[in-house]
Parts: C-alpha cells; sequence; structure tokens
C-alpha cells in the first residue's frame, strides 16, 4: 500500500515527483472563476502572486475531480505542481468540508499513479483535515493488480510497463508531534488499509474466492490482530439447524460457512453485532439470472467484506466497544442439488420459509445469521448487503438504503455515514407490505410484492431479529461495486462501501455517544 509521511518543512526545499494544491471554483460574487485554496501559498508566492491567473490560463475552474497539472515555480526542486479541484466554494474565505478534501485527494493520487512521491499541500487546518487528505490519498492510490502481469499484452511481444500507485504521499504542514495529528492519519490508514482489503476481496474471482477461503482469510486475520474466531462448515450447520445458509449452499460444489469474529475490549460497555451478506458467486440458482446480469456477481460478498474489515479496523484502532463480525458466506449455483422454487427451508430460528425465488438467497443466509447474532443479546444490529435491484433502482448507484426498526438508531447510522462520507438514505418498512410474503405453506415467503422490493426484503429480514433488539439494514447493491469510471477516491471494481459507516457507529458507540 502507498506509504504516509508527515513535514514541515517548506514547500520549496521538498524533493519529489509532484506537489498537489487545491483550487475552488469560485462564487459568482467572485465571477466564478477559480480560486486557489490555502496551503498553496507558497507555490502562490513563487508565481510573483499570480497562479490563480496562470490556472485560468490553462482551463482551471476549481470544479470538483478537474485536474490541471503546470511546471513548478523557480526554486522549487519538485518539477511538476498538481492543481486539483475541490468543487464549488461555499462562500469568501470559507474551508472545505472534510469530504471535498478526500475527494480531491483521491482524485490527486490516481492522477499521479506511476510517480514515486508526491508532497500534498491541500487545506489541513486540523486534524479533521488532515485524517481526511491521508484517507482520501490512501483509497484514491488503490489498485488491483494481482491478476495482472507486469505488461499490458500478458507478457507476451513488445512490453509496455504499467504505472503503478503513488508509491508515497507527504502531507505538507502537518506536525509529526501533534498527538491529534498523528491520530487523525494513524487512524485514517488504519481504516483504509482495512478497506482496500474488503477491495481487494470483493474484486477476487470468485474461482479464488469460495466460502472457505473466505473463512481462510478470515482466519489469518483474526489470528493477527487478536481476534477470536469461530468458522461453522457444512456438518456444524446442518448440526445447528442452520437451513437458510445450507439451502442457498446446495447447489455448489463449494461448501458454505458462518464465520463470527469477535473483538473484545476489557474498556467496553456496550456490543455492536455486525452481519454481513456473502455470497462469493450468484448464478441466481435455480431462478438463473438472465444473460448481462451475472458477469458482477463475484461482487455479492461485499456486505461480508466490509463486515470483516470494520471488525479488524475496530480491533487495530483498539475501539472501547465490543464488536462482534457474523459472515454468511455461500455460493448460489444450479445444479441437482441446488434449493428448488417452491422448497420449504426450515431456518435457525426455527421459522419455515417457502422459496419462491431462489434468486432472493441474500435475505435466507442472512436470517440464520441475524438469528444467530441475536442469541447473544447485543446492543444493537447492522447488517450489511448488496441485497436488491430494487434499492439500485430507488437510489442509484452511489447511495445505499437504511431501514431500521427503530427510528432514532437509523437516524444514528445515518449520521455515521454521513460522518464517514459515505452516501446514504433512510427508508421505510411499510407494514403494508408484509402480507405479501404470507405463504400458505410455511410460516413466511422469501418474495413480496415486486414493487417495493428493497423494502420487501428489510421486512424479511426483520423477522429473524431477536425481540426487542435495535437493528438496521443497510442495503448497499448500488454502491457496492462501480462499474462505471473511477471518481474522487473510489475506483472501478469494488468500492469497500460501508466500511466507514461501520467503523464510524463503532467509534461514536465506543465515546458514548449513542444511547
Amino acid at each position: 500500500m502507498t506509504a504516509l509521511t508527515l513535514s514541515t518543512a517548506a514547500l520549496p526545499g521538498l524533493r519529489a515527483d509532484a506537489i498537489v494544491i487545491g483550487v475552488a471554483k469560485g462564487t459568482a460574487s467572485a465571477a466564478g472563476g477559480p480560486v486557489v485554496v490555502p496551503g498553496a501559498e507558497a507555490v502562490d508566492k513563487a508565481y510573483d502572486g499570480r497562479l490563480t491567473g496562470v490556472l485560468e490560463t490553462l482551463g482551471a475552474s476549481g470544479a470538483e475531480g478537474e485536474v490541471t497539472k503546470l511546471p513548478a515555480p523557480t526554486g522549487f526542486k519538485t518539477p511538476l505542481v498538481v492543481a486539483v479541484g475541490l468543487g464549488t466554494q461555499p462562500e469568501k474565505d470559507a474551508a472545505p468540508d472534510t469530504e471535498a478534501l478526500r475527494r480531491a485527494a483521491g482524485v490527486a493520487a490516481r492522477a499521479l499513479s506511476g510517480s514515486k512521491k508526491a508532497v500534498f499541500a491541500l487545506p489541513m487546518t486540523d486534524a479533521a483535515d488532515a485524517g481526511a487528505v491521508a484517507e482520501g490519498a490512501l483509497l484514491g492510490a488503490y489498485s488491483f493488480d494481482a491478476y495482472k502481469n507486469t505488461s499490458d499484452n500478458g507478457g507476451k511481444g513488445r512490453k509496455k510497463a504499467r504505472k503503478a500507485p503513488l508509491a508515497e504521499v507527504v502531507l505538507a504542514g502537518v506536525p509529526s508531534r501533534d498527538k491529534a495529528f498523528k491520530a487523525a492519519v494513524a487512524r485514517a490508514t488504519t481504516v483504509a488499509e482495512e478497506l482496500n482489503r474488503a477491495r481487494d476481496l470483493v474484486n477476487t474471482p470468485p474461482n479464488d474466492l469460495d466460502p472457505e477461503a473466505f473463512a481462510a482469510v478470515a482466519q489469518a486475520a483474526a489470528k493477527e490482530h487478536g481476534i477470536k474466531v469461530q468458522v461453522l462448515d457444512e456438518k456444524a450447520l446442518a448440526k445447528g439447524g442452520h437451513g437458510g445458509i445450507l439451502g442457498v449452499g446446495a447447489g455448489s460444489a463449494s461448501g458454505p460457512r458462518l464465520v463470527k469474529l469477535s473483538y473484545t475490549s476489557a474498556k467496553a460497555k456496550k456490543h455492536l453485532a455486525f452481519v454481513g451478506k456473502g455470497i462469493t458467486y450468484d448464478s441466481g440458482g435455480i431462478s438463473l439470472k438472465p444473460a448481462g446480469h451475472n458477469e458482477t456477481m463475484k461482487c455479492d460478498m461485499s456486505g461480508a467484506a466490509a463486515v470483516f474489515a470494520a471488525v479488524v479496523a475496530a480491533a487495530r484502532l483498539g475501539l472501547a466497544v465490543n464488536v462482534t463480525g457474523w459472515l454468511a458466506l455461500a455460493e448460489n449455483m444450479p445444479s441437482g442439488s441446488a434449493t428448488r422454487p417452491g422448497d420449504v427451508l426450515r431456518m435457525y430460528s426455527g421459522k419455515t420459509v417457502e422459496v419462491l425465488n431462489t434468486d432472493a438467497e441474500g435475505r435466507l443466509v442472512l436470517a440464520d445469521a441475524l438469528w444467530a447474532a441475536s442469541e447473544e443479546e447485543p446492543d444493537a444490529i447492522v447488517d450489511v448487503a448488496t441485497l436488491t435491484g430494487a434499492m439500485v433502482l430507488a437510489l442509484g448507484n452511489r447511495t445505499f438504503g437504511i431501514m431500521a426498526n427503530d427510528d432514532t438508531f437509523r437516524a444514528a447510522v445515518l449520521e455515521a455515514a454521513e460522518e464517514a462520507g459515505e452516501p446514504a438514505w433512510p427508508m421505510p418498512l411499510p407494514e403494508h407490505l408484509r402480507k405479501g410474503m404470507d405463504s400458505a405453506t410455511a410460516d413466511i415467503a422469501n418474495m413480496g410484492e415486486r414493487m417495493g422490493g428493497g423494502l420487501v426484503a428489510g421486512l424479511f429480514l426483520r423477522e429473524f431479529v431477536g425481540e426487542g433488539i435495535t437493528w438496521a439494514h443497510l442495503d448497499i447493491a448500488g454502491p457496492a461495486f462501480n462499474e462505471g469510471g473511477p471518481f474522487g477516491y473510489t475506483p472501478k471494481g469494488g468500492t469497500g462501501s460501508a466500511v466507514r459507516t461501520l467503523v464510524r457507529l463503532a467509534e461514536q458507540t465506543a465515546a458514548g455517544e449513542l444511547g
């Protein structure tokens, strides 16, 4: 991963491949032109105060995500200046918000791929700003190269080297001995490392990441970071009566797993349980997905990846809260042994479910894991899943939905997401939609009304949360996997959606900010 260091040295004397500065889009009163933000004073001075004019001549406007490159001024040991757009400045002399800094740093890091070292001179007036720039740069520099050769043509014929990620980020003007700044940057590094680990898992091809392999990754990380781990294989799942997970995994040659990760703190007063959907590949089962809908289904374990990363991050940060992660892992495949539409599964809770559509499998594995999590009576449960296409239709590709059985907790999860910089939106659980899942054969069906399908899925999950336990459901089907071009600090492919929200929720709980 990209290295990160702090420096208080003057910009002209720093040796690097580039210096990154920020440019905002001016307000209407400033004629809408580019505005150089704090951090770039030394560069502007070396340009005799004409940096804004130079940028404007080069076509810079300060729009979010815009990158403008220009030669460094005379007297600098760095040959290049990279001006990155922060978006519209809300008012004169107003500091950019942390998310704008995070995105700008990500854009700059990606634009500097192939470089060995870059100095980031973005505005960092406090520790939160420094943490945002560090996090954005480390996330923006991410690249998944495990399956690529060192040349762009598979190593045959004429070779052309691929650009490696930016190797080192230097945060300029950040005091390395200041405890607050040092802590913020250390936190950002930990969160970014674990989020990038989640991205790696999501991007790994399903032939190399089946449930058993995912469980092995979790076991190795647990051993490294002092986390207790328990893995239930097919025999243990059958003995325990986990009919949902077994039913989904029945058609695959790769057996399902239920992984429990337990981080405990001696200072903890609260206990959070995170539950993640981990379908390592989703063909739809007997209800096979149509062509064009299964090529990216390696990402259907993004919820489990997020939960795994969040638990490890909580352990590495030493948060004063107990966090238990449940990874419900299975591969959904069609075969002679696969669950059929019309079959009835007896879940771990004892309830029976009529399976009307085997492609509504995520809710089945989550149901077993939610009930297992409920048995420990945590203060709250949050599940994360790429659950429904309906949520993508409702909220698009960059926003996840939040449902809950408690309005106050739903608001708290939304606040955590907003603080973390993850777009989210509160969604209801309309009681009238529950009737659509009534079954003449079983206690409940796994399908209900087509309209409002994302909400129906949330209502199904609610049935498997223990009585009196506060619960929230995050449907990350939209933002979990980016099929378009990269933006901000978000790459193409696996994004690590919800990791930062879960970590922030754990931090708030540890600090006593949640009831």
